[in-house]
C-alpha cells in the first residue's frame, strides 16, 4: 500500500471510529493519559495503528470479535512482527476490556508507555 492511500485510509478510519475506540480515545486525547501524547489512526509504514504514541514507541491496538478470525490473526501477527522490527511495541485490548474495564485499560497502558519512555 503506498503512503498516500495509508494516509487517506486512516482518515477514514478517524470518521468511522468503534464506540470502544472511541471510549478510549476520550481518555487518551489531549495528553490526558500521564501526559502522554498520543494519535489516533496513525499510518506507519503500510499500517494504520488504532492509537499510537511516539514518545514511548506504542501502538495500542483495540480489537473486536474479527480480530478472532484466522485469516485476521493471521495478518495481525505479520503486522506485529514488522512493527517490532520498527521498534514500536504492540499492545492489543480486546474491545469488551475497554467497555467493562477500562480503568485497568488505562492503568496498563499508562505503566506500558512509562516503562518505554523510560
Amino acid at each position: 500500500m503506498t503512503a498516500l492511500l495509508t494516509v487517506e485510509r486512516a482518515r477514514e478510519l478517524r470518521r468511522r471510529m468503534t464506540p470502544p475506540e472511541l471510549r478510549l480515545w476520550a481518555c487518551l486525547r489531549g495528553k490526558r493519559l500521564a501526559g502522554l501524547k498520543f494519535r489516533r489512526q496513525h499510518p506507519i509504514g503500510p499500517y494504520v495503528l488504532d492509537f499510537y504514541c511516539a514518545s514511548a514507541k506504542l501502538a495500542v491496538e483495540v480489537d473486536g470479535r474479527g480480530h478472532e478470525r484466522p485469516d485476521r490473526i493471521s495478518h495481525d501477527r505479520r503486522r506485529t512482527v514488522w512493527l517490532r522490527e520498527q521498534n514500536i511495541r504492540v499492545v492489543r485490548l480486546a474491545a469488551e476490556s475497554v467497555r467493562t474495564e477500562l480503568d485497568g485499560v488505562l492503568d496498563f497502558i499508562a505503566r506500558i508507555a512509562r516503562e518505554r519512555c523510560g
